[in-house]
This record gives structure tokens, C-alpha cells and sequence, in this order.
């Protein structure tokens, strides 16, 4: 058996969230082409590690208005920057999946710390929460606006850590991303991977601490 985590971070677009809206709206954006909305949210992420690692921090928001603009040019598709920036508002007003709230709140009452830990900018981050109604739950919402540098770099995770004064073997990070997750298993952290429709484990990233379809199954195992 693991030994139980004192603090959970959460992160928060598919995790919590659910980004059907977006993905409808980015969808638009590119001529109705829904097949080319996986390409962008690749090209999002390879992006922000590419800023990264050129040690060149871009708000997350720019980089996807950025990135769409790309996979616009790449497939022929006249797209401005307005039109991309429009295409992606929704993300500040996404709703979470339905067992979220319950599932926070059974965590929040059973004595673990909660926090946010997102690649979104802080202002984004406030949004998207307070829009969820989830903002009760969490002692913080992390942002790794405050560090400069994207997950799943190390950095990020023992950052975190230590924003709430906790070693990274009692951390707990929660996410529906193989990326994220190897990432703060990499850093010593817990890991639990939630497996939305479509998310997928990183084969070379070894076992993860916790594995289930949603937050209520994780919420089970933790609190039970």
C-alpha cells in the first residue's frame, strides 16, 4: 500500500475540467476540421516546452492562440490573431465533469491539503475556478506563471512542493495527461492518473501510485 499523501495537486484543463467547449470552438475556428483539434493541443504542448527549455516563459493563452494560428497556416486555413484568441476564450468558463465537486469535497473533508497546479496563467486559472464553483476546495491555485517554466519540467513539481512546505514523497499529483504524471513521478511525487476518454499512460514512465476512471474512484480509494 502507498503511503497516504498529506497534499494533492490537481491539475486542471480534462482533469477537473471538462475542454469539450473548447475543442468545439477551436474546431470552428479551423473550418469545422474537428480532427485537426488534437494536432493543435499537441502543437500547445510541444510549444510550451519548447519555451521551456529556450528559457523564453510565454503565457500558456498566447502560446495556444500562437500554436492554432500554426496549425491553421499548416492546413491552408486563413485564421487572425483576433479569430484565434476568440477561438479560445471558452477555456476561462469550461464546466467541471460532473463528479468533481463532490469528489474535492469529500478530500477537502477527509483532512487532505488541495491545490491547484496548471500550466494556465494565474488569470486564467482564477477564472476558470471561480466559474466552476470550485475555489472552496483549495487552500491555493498554483500557476506555473509564478516559476516561468511549463510541466512537466522538474522544477515545476519540486516548486510546488515547496510552496506548500512538503516533500515531494508525501505529494500527490492528480492529472489526466501521461506527460504530467511521469513528470512528477520523475520528481519523487505520488501520481494518480485519471483516465478521461481519449488520456493515455506513458509506457516508459513506469507505474503510476493510483490509476482510475475518475475523480470519485480516487476519492474512494484515498478516503475509504
Amino acid at each position: 500500500m502507498p503511503t497516504q499523501p498529506k497534499v494533492i495537486f490537481f491539475d486542471v484543463n480534462e482533469t477537473l475540467l471538462d475542454l469539450q467547449p473548447v475543442k468545439e470552438s477551436v474546431a470552428n475556428a479551423l473550418n469545422g476540421r474537428k480532427e485537426l483539434v488534437p494536432l493543435w493541443f499537441t502543437t500547445l504542448l510541444q510549444y510550451s516546452l519548447v519555451a521551456t527549455v529556450g528559457d523564453r516563459y510565454a503565457d500558456f493563452g498566447d502560446i495556444g492562440a500562437a500554436t492554432l494560428r500554426m496549425v491553421a497556416e499548416k492546413n491552408h486555413i486563413t485564421l487572425s490573431q483576433e479569430a484565434a484568441e476568440a477561438a479560445l476564450k471558452p477555456i476561462r468558463s469550461l464546466p467541471p465533469h460532473p463528479e468533481v465537486p463532490a469528489a474535492l469535497r469529500r478530500l477537502q473533508r477527509a483532512g487532505f491539503r488541495l491545490f491547484t497546479l496548471t500550466n494556465g496563467g494565474s488569470a486564467a486559472l482564477q477564472d476558470q475556478i471561480g466559474h466552476a464553483g470550485l475555489e472552496p476546495y483549495f487552500e491555493n491555485l498554483l500557476s506555473v506563471e509564478s516559476i516561468g517554466k511549463f510541466k512537466p519540467h522538474r522544477d515545476v513539481y519540486n516548486w510546488a512542493a515547496d510552496e506548500v512546505g512538503a516533500s515531494p514523497k508525501d505529494c500527490l499529483l492528480v492529472a489526466a495527461h501521461g506527460w504530467d504524471v511521469a513528470g512528477a513521478a520523475w520528481a519523487g511525487m505520488q501520481t494518480a492518473f485519471i483516465a478521461r476518454p481519449g488520456q493515455a499512460l506513458y509506457p516508459l514512465a513506469g507505474p503510476t501510485t493510483y490509476t482510475c476512471e475518475d475523480l470519485s474512484s480516487l476519492a474512494d480509494r484515498l478516503v475509504d
